[in-house]
C-alpha cells in the first residue's frame, strides 16, 4: 500500500469492519438521467474491464434483499440504466462485510417536482470504489488511467478521484468519526454520493488528488490555461479534456496527508483557495443534524 495513504480500520462491537481506507472515483452531472443512460452503462463496463468482472458480485433487489449478481442480473442493471427515468443502482463485492469494490449510481430527473423544489441543487452522481492495495499491486498509473477513461465518457460538471474512506454509509456516528479523521488526513474523501446528488448541482465537492472541472466552473476560471497559470505548487498539472473540461492532478501520487506529521498538502490548499467560490455545501442534504464537524472538514484546506 502507498505510504501516503494511512492504514485505517474501525471494527464494530459485533466484530465487523465498518471503516477502512480505500480509493474512489466520482462524477456529478447536472442533467436528467435520460440524457446519460448509455454513457453510464458504458462507464460500468469500463470499470469492470479495469477491475475484473468478479469484483462485483452482489446487488439489492426491490425489497432490499441482497442477491447474487450473475450475468443475467448484471444485464438487467444495464437495461435499467437504459430505460428507467431516475434509477438507483448499487453493485458491490460483498453484502455482509465492508466492500472493496462498489459501483453506485443515483440518477435524477430535473423535471420532477422534487428537483424543481430544489433549483440548481440536483445532479446525477456516479462513483466507483477500489481498495487502497490496488496501488500496491498496480501502481497509481492504472488508477489514474481508469479515472481519465471514465471522465472522457461522461459529460461531467465536476468530479474527483483519490484516497477515500470506505465505510458503512448512513451511520451518523461513523460519519462524524470520518469527519474528524479527515481533519488529520485531509486528502481522504468522506463518501456520501447518494446525498451529494441532492446538493452539488454544478458546483464542486471539495479538493482531491484528481479534480475534474467542467462547465460552468472551468469557464468562470478562464479555461485550462488560465487555471494552470494560477497554480504554482510543483507537481500540479492541468490537462485539458475537451468540450470545456479539464483535470487538475495534485502531484504524481495520491496523498492522504497527515497534519500530525506536517504533511498539510500545500497543492490542495492552493487549489482550494481558487475553487472556494464554487464549493458545494453538503449541509443542504443533511438537515436536522449536528453539522459542525462537517463544516470544519469541508474547510480543512481553507482555515
Amino acid at each position: 500500500m502507498s505510504e501516503r495513504i494511512p492504514s485505517i480500520k474501525v471494527i464494530a462491537a459485533h466484530g465487523s469492519t465498518i471503516l477502512k481506507e480505500g480509493l474512489s472515483i466520482c462524477f456529478y452531472m447536472r442533467c436528467s438521467h435520460r440524457e446519460l443512460g448509455p454513457l453510464i452503462s458504458q462507464a460500468l463496463k469500463t470499470y469492470l474491464q479495469a477491475v475484473g468482472r468478479q469484483a462485483l458480485t452482489w446487488y439489492p433487489d426491490m425489497e432490499g434483499e441482497w442477491r447474487e449478481l450473475d450475468d443475467a442480473s448484471l444485464e438487467s442493471a444495464h437495461r435499467e440504466l437504459l430505460t428507467s427515468q431516475a434509477p438507483y443502482i448499487e453493485l458491490r463485492d460483498s453484502y455482509g462485510s465492508l466492500v472493496d469494490f462498489q459501483f453506485l449510481y443515483r440518477g435524477v430527473d430535473l423535471g420532477s417536482p422534487e428537483s424543481r423544489r430544489a433549483p440548481g441543487l440536483h445532479a446525477c452522481a456516479v462513483s466507483f470504489w477500489l481498495p487502497a492495495h490496488f496501488l500496491q499491486s498496480q501502481g497509481s498509473g492504472p488508477f489514474r488511467e481508469l479515472a481519465l477513461s471514465l471522465a472522457k465518457l461522461l459529460p461531467f460538471n465536476s468530479g474527483h478521484a483519490g484516497p477515500s474512506f470506505h465505510a458503512w454509509l448512513g451511520m451518523e456516528d461513523l460519519m462524524q468519526h470520518m469527519f474528524q479523521l479527515g481533519l488529520r488526513h485531509p486528502g481522504m474523501d468522506v463518501p456520501d454520493e447518494h446525498n451529494n446528488a441532492y446538493s452539488v448541482g454544478e458546483k464542486v465537492q471539495g479538493v482531491h488528488w484528481m479534480n475534474f472541472l467542467g462547465p460552468p466552473v472551468l469557464e468562470a476560471l478562464g479555461g485550462p490555461s488560465a487555471l494552470a497559470a494560477r497554480l504554482q505548487t510543483p507537481g500540479t498539472s492541468v490537462q485539458a479534456l475537451g468540450e470545456g473540461r479539464a483535470v487538475v492532478t495534485l502531484g504524481p501520487e495520491p496523498d492522504a496527508g497527515d497534519t500530525k506529521e506536517g504533511r498539510v498538502l500545500p497543492a490542495h490548499r492552493e487549489l482550494a483557495r481558487i475553487l472556494e467560490p464554487w464549493f458545494a455545501a453538503r449541509e443542504v442534504s443533511r438537515p436536522y443534524r449536528d453539522n459542525e464537524a462537517l463544516r470544519r472538514w469541508e474547510r480543512r484546506f481553507l482555515d
